[in-house]
């Protein structure tokens, strides 16, 4: 990504700490940061750590470096802002248009994305004044994020907690490359997502598996949340990601694990996202002890008989004609596929969407540095009514972002 002009604005909470995280991630990407603090948060972290972490100078007044008109010129000229913490007083300072120091300034004058990250007590954030707040600002244009639930000041934990550096910078980057990515359009709807790979236990050590790292489907989750939706992520096995800030995450091993789960929370879905990587077999039985290898060279390998797991996708799509799925609208499936001697990756994507019945199918070419344990994208989205449309390379959090439009457009066309 290009440099980009980037305003860090930090206003007075505990949690102003994070925001030199905030910072330093996005001065390593190559990016200039410009930190605006508030005299409050200056009583958190000093202006040397910010202006060591940025290389820039750090004011908090209107009166600062008066001739470069600073109050209205970095606003006008910032490709984005980011606020984090974001304090009710801020939020309330920014509904009213105030204008007493340079971050609320910048505020003002900024034509450009900007992100809220919230943090405070769990009963301010859920003081009707800080909610009406909210919603005045996504009205506006602004994405505020939710934000997670965890420890909070002394002893006290719920929501409130600031959202970790990297979730919030990871939105950040989304909203360099697609401003327009975050609406707040899923209000009022329940997604079920899953994600990771399944694992299918031969013995106490060892398992059958697959390289998927839960990334794509995290990244699902993570913006349908920020869009608006009550999101709730089964998590097979991932590469040591973060759960997503407001999100609701129920953690799984095995298919048959995965499976029992959406059973169990479908039936109050209106959207299903299977973006897991479920396993098509488990060992028939799974042996009590370490399978050994035997003490000599010649020793046969024992033989492990598989037998097929139940295809979960397929399942809620039946589920849902039988009426067992009275709430859901919308089942979006993935397909990893490769081309062989009888196809290419179309052929076969279309051939499981047929078989599979879903709504939308996601279609992920695979291979060495493609789509599996890595950070980028592409591929193809076909619909069962026959439109198929490309999903251009990019982040998978930007892939998510249109994979949400694409489900938005679909409940919208009364699918």
């Amino acid at each position: 990504m290009e440099r980009k002009r980037i305003v860090v604005g930090v206003s007075g909470g505990i949690a102003a700490y994070k925001a030199c995280t905030v910072v330093r991630q996005l001065a390593e990407a190559g990016h200039s940061v410009q930190v605006l603090p508030t005299e409050s948060a200056l009583r958190f972290v000093g202006a040397a750590t910010f202006e060591a972490l940025s290389g820039q100078p750090v004011h908090t007044g209107v009166f600062d470096d008066v001739p470069q008109v600073p109050h209205v010129a970095i606003g006008q000229q910032a490709d984005l802002v980011v606020v984090a913490p974001a304090t009710a007083d801020l939020l309330a300072r920014a509904v009213a248009g105030r204008a007493d120091d340079l971050l609320t300034a910048t505020l003002l004058t900024a034509r450009c994305p900007v992100l809220f990250a919230p943090a405070m007590h769990t009963e301010m954030w859920q003081h009707p004044a800080t909610r009406e707040n909210v919603s005045t600002l996504r009205t506006r244009g602004a994405v505020v994020l939710e934000p997670a639930s965890g420890r909070l000041t002394g002893t006290d934990t719920g929501p409130g907690r600031l959202p970790e550096a990297e979730e919030i910078n990871t939105f950040a980057s989304l909203l360099l490359e697609r401003p327009d990515a975050l609406p707040y359009d899923l209000a009022g709807q329940k997604v079920l997502v899953t994600a990771g790979g399944t694992r299918e236990p031969i013995d106490p050590v060892r398992f059958i598996g697959n390289r998927s790292s839960g990334k794509q489907g995290y990244a699902v989750a993570r913006v349908a949340a920020q869009r608006g939706a009550e999101v709730t992520l089964i998590a097979a096995h991932t590469a040591g990601l973060i759960d997503p800030a407001g999100v609701d995450v129920v953690h799984v091993s095995s298919a048959q694990q995965l499976q029992d789960a959406v059973s169990k929370h479908a039936p109050e879905a209106q959207v299903l996202v299977m973006a897991a990587a479920v396993a098509d077999f488990r060992p028939a039985r799974m042996a009590q002890a370490k399978i050994k290898k035997g003490p000599g060279e010649d020793d046969r390998p024992p033989t492990i008989d598989l037998v097929r797991n139940d295809d979960v996708l397929a399942g809620a799509v039946r589920a849902r004609a039988d009426g067992q799925l009275p709430h859901m609208r919308a089942i979006v499936g993935f397909a990893a596929e490769t081309g062989d001697e009888n196809g290419d990756v179309l052929f076969h994507a279309r051939a499981k969407l047929q078989r599979k019945g879903c709504d939308l199918l996601v279609v992920n070419a695979v291979g060495e540095g493609r789509a599996f344990e890595v950070d980028h994208n592409d591929g193809w989205l076909l619909a069962a009514d026959g439109t198929e449309s490309a999903l251009e390379p990019g982040s998978k959090t930007l892939m998510a972002s249109r994979i949400v439009d694409a489900v938005v457009a679909f409940l919208g066309g009364g699918g």
